[in-house]
């Protein structure tokens, strides 16, 4: 990145929520090299310890379910306290699971509901609040390209992936008058914890599927989240940006 680049978000407030692995700790390292002061959230204090560490003193970890809501909203008051008003809300908290629709639980569903849905629409209420007030933000909720490819015996997932992006345009229009954007990014396969699990049969069938024949890595997930959170896309809103090697093309 060149200098110009590093300083896009000097003076900015990010919170990335799920920032301890994988797509949501790439962006934390993104926007931290960009200048910004971010905030990020994980689900255990032993994570979140971990991962502060790691990151060191000019970040702010906060312990976090996003499925609940006073918690999130007790975690967007903690991060404004320490750091300042939030400029960008960066939701990449998410759970997967797999199961055939006839053998999903209620509880199942529910859960991956709660986390993947419910979570992005908390989040999005705590935080355009002040962003209202204030004429001006950033929102990038991370979706995936399941949410309007899909995948069988990942229902909930993708369908929790597919409101994901509906709310989001709809909250695109309600807030564009304010200077606020709303955007999605989609990741296709990716190199993150979540797929770690997947079999080498089931990578391959993946990897033939994908024109460029590789996966995605997290920081490219990220540079486009930083893209969008940038002053350059301050007219784009609305949408859902595919990050997948074109298996969406």
């Amino acid at each position: 990145m060149s200098s110009d680049t590093m300083k896009r978000f000097d003076g900015k407030v990010v919170l990335v929520t799920g920032g301890t692995r994988g797509i949501g700790r790439a962006c934390v390292e993104r926007f931290l090299a960009e200048g910004a002061r971010v905030a990020w959230c994980g689900t255990t204090d032993e994570g979140v310890r971990k991962t502060q560490d790691a990151f060191g003193p000019d970040t702010l970890g906060v312990v976090c379910d996003v499925s609940d809501p006073e918690a999130v909203n007790a975690m967007v008051q903690t991060v404004e306290t320490g750091l300042g008003p939030i400029d960008v809300l960066v939701n990449n908290a998410g759970i997967s699971r797999e199961n055939l629709v006839p053998r999903i639980r209620d509880d199942e569903w529910e859960t991956v509901m709660r986390v993947n849905l419910d979570g992005v629409f908390y989040c999005c209420r705590a935080v355009s609040r002040g962003m209202i007030q204030r004429r001006r933000g950033r929102i990038i909720n991370i979706a995936s390209i399941l949410g309007y490819r899909g995948q069988a015996g990942q229902s909930h997932y993708c369908a929790s992936k597919a409101a994901v992006i509906g709310f989001s345009r709809a909250l695109a229009r309600e807030l564009a008058r304010r200077s606020i954007t709303v955007n999605v990014v989609a990741p296709g396969y990716t190199l993150t914890d979540m797929t770690s699990g997947m079999t080498p049969a089931v990578v391959e069938q993946l990897l033939a599927a994908i024109p460029m024949n590789r996966a995605i890595d997290p920081a490219e997930v990220a540079a486009a989240v930083a893209f969008l959170a940038s002053d350059e896309a301050a007219g784009i809103t609305g949408i859902t940006l595919p990050v997948d090697g074109g298996l969406t093309s």
